[in-house]
């Protein structure tokens, strides 16, 4: 979800990278109640340095405001900082969508998002999560508790479940 709400706020075109094995796939209605799923470009690599690959031209070529990435292997420090300077010049942002554990030094933030179970919430949605920012080069940390509103594709920032 943080990756498309972000997409949603960012507005542009947005291109997702991943592996073609990997068994998830973004789908058009799953992404319909965040973005027009017109805006979104799916490339599916061979391997971890063609998703690398694809990443850094697509956020170089100034197509697009976002790219999303998967990355089956830890980015490392010079591919991190090729990210970086195309997005640089591309004026776009870049996300890696990770697991824990296998991040990179190069990355500017670094943040968690936990879903959260609210049974006295009523909503019967799952939209509900806790981001952390675990990482910050240029401020401080911090933690939220968000929910997606579809009506009007934005996120809201929420009370703790419970509280």
């Amino acid at each position: 979800m943080l990756a498309l709400a972000y997409a949603a706020r960012v507005g542009g075109n947005v291109m997702w990278v991943q592996e073609g094995w990997q068994g998830q796939q973004i789908h058009p209605h799953g992404v319909s109640d965040f973005l027009d799923p017109a805006r979104l470009t799916l490339s599916l690599t061979q391997g971890p340095l063609e998703t690398l690959a694809v990443a850094e031209e697509a956020l170089r070529s100034g197509a697009v405001s976002l790219v999303v990435l998967t990355p089956s292997k830890p980015i490392g420090l010079t591919e991190g900082r090729r990210l970086q300077l195309a997005a640089r010049d591309g004026a776009a942002t870049g996300l890696a969508l990770i697991a824990d554990g296998a991040g990179s030094n190069a990355t500017e933030t670094r943040w968690r998002a936990t879903p959260i179970f609210d049974a006295e919430g009523g909503r019967g949605d799952s939209t509900l999560q806790r981001w952390d920012l675990i990482k910050n080069k240029s401020g401080t940390l911090g933690v939220w508790h968000v929910r997606w509103d579809t009506a009007s594709r934005r996120l809201s920032v929420v009370s703790p479940a419970g509280k």
